[in-house]
């Protein structure tokens, strides 16, 4: 499909999510892994959200706050829906237990996280390493709920990850986290996981370079489209046998980041924040990024979450206009390059 086309049938079907008011606007522009902390079937999660803190900068709210229920009709259970808060070592995520894949996550990321400071040194003997990862199922989900290895198995769809590992470099468990089926969803291989959305993360990462703070949410998207009848529709794919794990027909990636407006000023803070939304499908290399720009208050509400606080929003300017939204393209050979590739069509054990 040509790189325009893509483009505008991504912007379009975001736009239509959210009503036909809003199409104008969108149209003009094995190792042993812990247990993660878990939420009660009576509670329900607040999703985290990048807030203004008291000395003015950008912080990440408390991610583990939930509001009991209380009703004499729920006297023998909480039929949910129950979004599973996964707190690991270098993210945060929810899970849905529907589709069987993240329902978000969250990161922050700076030089010291990803291992390019004095500051913190990853730990443990040596460096994390991509090659001593596996996938494995998240044992700490209910059975039931789980994604599974044999799902992926022969589906023609990557084992993709929402955190990827290359952002995981504190440790050895904590890269092992983010091969966590709880962390990861279907993803066109070939065009996609292995490239436009893989220069989309290298670029989230090389924002660190110029700013001193990077939130990044990752949110699977199921977005809809106009059939002939002219109708707007949403259907996705759902792998495994029987069918298991939803495959989304977009994702976005939703960033904020901040630096200090000078070096005499280090508290006063110049906050940036952008979205943007990729269908799941090949791009070319050639698409630009700016093509898939979304306002953020768009993909809050076909998600359903609140990312950025009011005040965030509105102290904030647009990340394309702080520093250049151009994606470095890298190819390479995939097989040789990551042995995960390679093991993605092997068959679970």
């Amino acid at each position: 499909m040509p790189s325009a086309a893509i483009i505008h049938a991504a912007c379009f079907a975001v736009g239509a999510v959210v009503g036909g008011g809003v199409v104008s606007v969108v149209a003009s522009k094995k190792r042993q892994i812990p247990q993660a902390m878990a939420t009660s079937a009576n509670a329900s999660v607040a999703p985290p959200m990048v807030e203004m803190g008291q000395s003015g900068g950008a912080k990440l709210s408390n991610t583990v706050t939930t509001f009991a229920v209380s009703s004499p009709v729920l006297k023998y259970g909480h039929p949910g829906p129950v979004p599973d808060l996964l707190v690991r070592k270098a993210y945060t995520a929810a899970y849905d237990r529907k589709l069987r894949h993240p329902a978000w996550t969250a990161e922050h990321l700076t030089l010291a996280s990803l291992g390019k400071s004095n500051q913190q040194r990853p730990s443990g003997d040596g460096s994390p390493d991509r090659s001593n990862s596996t996938f494995v199922e998240d044992e700490s989900l209910p059975a039931m709920f789980r994604a599974k290895l044999q799902d992926y198995f022969r589906s023609g769809y990557d084992r993709g990850h929402m955190v990827p590992a290359a952002d995981a470099k504190l440790s050895q468990e904590a890269m092992d986290e983010t091969f966590l089926l709880s962390n990861i969803a279907p993803q066109v291989g070939v065009g996609f996981n292995r490239h436009y959305w893989a220069y989309l993360e290298d670029w989230c990462r090389r924002l660190t370079g110029s700013f001193s703070d990077v939130y990044v949410f990752t949110i699977p998207l199921y977005l809809p489209r106009k059939d002939a009848d002219g109708k707007f529709r949403v259907t996705y794919e759902v792998i495994g046998s029987p069918p298991n794990v939803a495959v989304p027909t977009h994702f976005a990636k939703v960033v904020l980041a901040s630096r200090p407006l000078s070096p005499l000023t280090p508290d006063a803070l110049e906050i940036s924040t952008g979205a943007f939304v990729l269908p799941n499908a090949i791009i070319p290399d050639d698409a630009p990024l700016e093509s898939f720009v979304i306002p953020v208050d768009i993909v809050e509400r076909a998600a359903g979450l609140n990312l950025f606080s009011d005040a965030v929003k509105a102290e904030s300017k647009h990340i394309c206009k702080s520093t250049k939204c151009d994606v470095v393209v890298r190819r390479f050979d995939d097989a040789q390059k990551r042995p995960d590739m390679r093991r993605a069509i092997s068959a679970p054990k």
